[in-house]
C-alpha cells in the first residue's frame, strides 16, 4: 500500500491541521445542551473560537480557564473546579467538557482528578455530566481530538450491557419488565450512527434521510446537523448549545439493532460501544463514491431486512452516468489531495474510482488507517510538502480547505474546498458530499473546475506552409507548384 514519508523539517511552513481541542469542541458541539471548556490560556480559545466562527458563521459557546502566568507555573487545578462550577451554575447545561490544550499539557495537569474533586465538592450537580479528556495540541489534529473526546463521552455516558438491556446474565423477572416497559418508550428500529469529524451538517441530514427510506430510526452521535446548521431559533440567546444528540439518547444505545460508524478514525469508540452493549457494529471507512455508498447500502438493507428503495436505486443510475459523463475530464487528471487521515482516504479513493492519479497526498499526523490508502505515497507534512511534491509532478487539481487556496494558486491549479475549515466560500459546511447523490455532485464540482483546464491532450497542429508568403507557394512564372 502506501509508502509513509515522515517528517523532515522541525517546524511547519504553511500548516495543514487545526488542533486537537478544536476537534474535541467540534464533538461536544454535536450534543444538546452542551459546553466545550479549554483548560489553557484564553488566547488558546480564542483561536479555536475564530476557526468556529469563520466556517460555520455561527455564535459558538466555548469557554476557558484562563490559565496566566501564575497557575501556569504553581498549577491551575482550581481554575478548572471554578470553571466548571461556574459554567455549572450560570448556564445549567447538560454536557461539560473539559479539554486540554498544549500549556496545560506542559504543566502538568491532570483533569480527571480535578473532575473528582469537583463531584465531591459540588454534589447538587450531579444532573450535569463532566467529561475530561487529554487533547494536546502539539501531537494529533482535529481528527483525533474528535475522536478522543468522542471515545471519553461514551466511556462516561453509556451504560453497559448489564444495564443497557443486552446482558443474558441479568435477565430476571424484574429485570424483563423494566426493560420492555422503557423499550416501549423508544422509537422502534433505532440504529446507532457513530459520524467522523468529515461529515458536515448537509451530509448528515442526507444520511438520515437514507436511513429513513428504510424504515430505521438513526441516532447520529454527535450530532452537528441539528446544532450547528445555520437554522435560525425562537431564543435571543443560549450560553449553551441549541440542538443536538440529547443525552437521553446515549442511555438508549444498547437498545439498537446496530450501529454504523463512519470513518476509521472512530473504530476504537465503535469498539467500546460495541463491548459496553453488546450491539454489533458496521464499520465504513467514508461514504465517498460509488463503492462505499453500494457498502453502506446494502448493509442497510441486511439490517432493516427490506429491499433497497426505487428511490436510491435511481440515484445510483444517476450517479453511474455521472461518472460516464465526467471520465472524460477526471480520467489520467493529476490531483494532489491535503487533508486529515479520514477526508484524505474518501477522497483517494472517490478519484481513483474515476481513473485520476493522486501524485501528492500530504496529511497532518501518522495514524493507522494511512497504511491501507491505495496511493503511492503519502508525505506526514504541511501544505509546503504538497507544493513541493506538486510542482515536481505537475499537479493539475487541488483538494484541500480554505487555506491551500493560496498553494493552489502558486501551482497554477483550481482547488475544491473541502475539510475544515472554510472560511472564504459562503455556506461550504452544508454542502453535501455523501451518498450516491453527493457523490455525483462532487463529480460535477470536479469535471467544471477543470474543463477548460487542458490536459494529456493532442496539441493543435500548425501546416508548415500557413507560416510562408505566397511567392513561395508559386513558380517562377507565378503558376501553381503541382505536387507529381
Amino acid at each position: 500500500m502506501a509508502d509513509i514519508l515522515k517528517r523532515n523539517k522541525a517546524l511547519s511552513v504553511n500548516p495543514l491541521k487545526a488542533s486537537q481541542p478544536i476537534g474535541g469542541s467540534l464533538a461536544t458541539l454535536g450534543f444538546n445542551r452542551a459546553m466545550p471548556m479549554l483548560h489553557g490560556s484564553q488566547g488558546c480559545t480564542a483561536f479555536a473560537k475564530v476557526f468556529f466562527v469563520r466556517h460555520f458563521r455561527e455564535p459558538i459557546p466555548l469557554q476557558s480557564t484562563a490559565m496566566d502566568q501564575g497557575s501556569s507555573v504553581m498549577g491551575a487545578d482550581e481554575n478548572v473546579r471554578e470553571g466548571i462550577r461556574t459554567i455549572a451554575e450560570k448556564s445549567r447545561p447538560a454536557l461539560i467538557t473539559i479539554l486540554t490544550t498544549g500549556l496545560a499539557e506542559t504543566q502538568g495537569c491532570d483533569v480527571q482528578r480535578n473532575v473528582r474533586e469537583f463531584r465531591e465538592a459540588n454534589p447538587e450537580f450531579s444532573d450535569v455530566a463532566v467529561v475530561a479528556v487529554n487533547t494536546p495540541d502539539f501531537t494529533g489534529s482535529v481528527e483525533t481530538g474528535y475522536a478522543a473526546t468522542l471515545t471519553e463521552i461514551i466511556r462516561a455516558l453509556v451504560p453497559d450491557a448489564k444495564e443497557a438491556g443486552t446482558y443474558p446474565g441479568k435477565r430476571t423477572t424484574a429485570w424483563m419488565q423494566e426493560v420492555e416497559q422503557r423499550r416501549e418508550q423508544l422509537p422502534e428500529r433505532q440504529v446507532n450512527v457513530l459520524v467522523s469529524y468529515m461529515l458536515t451538517p448537509g451530509d448528515l441530514e442526507a444520511l438520515r434521510d437514507i436511513f429513513e427510506q428504510f424504515q430505521l430510526r438513526p441516532v447520529f452521535v454527535p450530532d452537528i446537523s441539528d446544532s450547528l446548521d445555520g437554522c435560525l431559533t425562537a431564543e435571543d440567546f443560549s450560553p449553551v448549545t441549541i440542538g443536538g444528540t440529547p443525552l437521553s439518547e446515549m442511555a438508549t444505545l444498547g437498545d439498537a439493532l446496530a450501529t454504523v460508524v463512519i470513518g476509521a478514525s472512530l473504530y476504537k469508540a465503535a469498539e467500546l460501544l460495541e463491548a459496553r452493549t453488546g450491539v454489533p457494529t458496521y464499520s465504513l471507512d467514508h461514504l465517498y463514491g460509488l463503492k462505499a455508498n453500494d457498502k453502506l447500502i446494502s448493509a442497510l438493507a441486511e439490517i432493516s431486512g427490506r429491499e433497497v428503495p426505487e428511490r436510491i436505486e435511481r440515484q445510483r443510475s444517476q450517479l453511474q452516468d455521472a461518472m460516464l459523463d465526467t471520465h472524460f475530464m477526471l480520467g489520467q487528471l493529476r490531483i494532489a489531495i491535503a487533508a486529515d487521515a479520514d477526508l484524505l482516504a474518501a477522497f483517494v479513493d472517490l478519484v481513483q474510482e474515476m481513473g485520476a492519479e493522486v501524485v501528492a497526498a500530504v496529511t497532518s499526523c501518522n495514524v493507522p488507517l494511512l497504511a491501507r490508502i491505495p496511493a503511492a505515497s503519502i508525505k506526514i507534512g504541511d501544505l509546503e510538502d504538497m507544493e513541493i511534491i506538486g510542482k515536481a509532478n505537475k499537479v493539475q487539481l487541488v483538494i484541500g480547505n480554505s487555506h491551500a487556496v493560496d498553494t493552489a494558486g502558486r501551482l497554477g491549479a483550481p482547488i475544491l474546498r473541502a475539510g475544515f475549515p472554510l472560511y472564504d466560500i459562503i455556506g461550504g459546511y452544508q454542502k453535501t458530499w455523501i451518498g450516491y447523490r453527493g457523490t455525483r455532485q462532487t463529480l460535477f464540482d470536479l469535471a467544471n473546475l477543470v474543463i477548460n483546464y487542458s490536459h494529456e491532450e493532442i496539441p493543435v497542429y500548425h501546416s508548415v506552409y500557413a507560416q510562408k508568403p505566397a511567392s513561395e507557394l508559386t513558380g517562377h512564372t507565378g503558376q501553381a507548384l503541382s505536387c507529381h
